[in-house]
């Protein structure tokens, strides 16, 4: 059992929204991002041979902003947790293919983040279990 004051903070609703909205950053900011430059976001889609490249924009925008609004808010928090969850594993398979990656060092680098996108999926897991849970 957690010490009291650690308890009272685990248990606010503001720390909870505070938790969401950070591991949601990497996400909304991205979806504003591509909102902001919308030429850039298309040759990114572009880039990975992902046509049309509109309808992945569109439909990248609409998770990033849309599932982080609801894991921030706690409504539905299960289907957004999940929509992010979804759409990091295939960007992450698409964009960091660290094992075809001839260079070490390019691999090495291309592995971490792969790894760190992979534990980006298990936090909006729990996110999900934990929104969930009524007080």
């Amino acid at each position: 059992m957690a010490p009291a004051p650690i308890a009272r903070l685990l248990g606010d609703s503001r720390f909870a929204a505070t938790a969401a909205t950070l591991l949601t950053l990497p996400y909304w900011t991205s979806g504003i991002a591509k909102l902001v430059d919308l030429p850039g976001a298309l040759a990114e889609a572009r880039h990975f041979g992902l046509e049309p490249a509109i309808v992945t924009v569109v439909a990248t925008i609409l998770v990033q902003i849309g599932g982080s609004l609801l894991v921030i808010l706690g409504r539905h928090a299960w289907l957004g947790a999940g929509a992010l969850g979804v759409f990091t594993a295939i960007a992450t398979l698409i964009a960091h293919p660290f094992w075809q990656v001839a260079d070490p060092m390019t691999r090495f680098h291309e592995r971490n983040t792969f790894l760190e996108h992979v534990g980006l999926i298990g936090g909006l897991m729990l996110a999900a279990i934990l929104r969930e849970r009524k007080p």
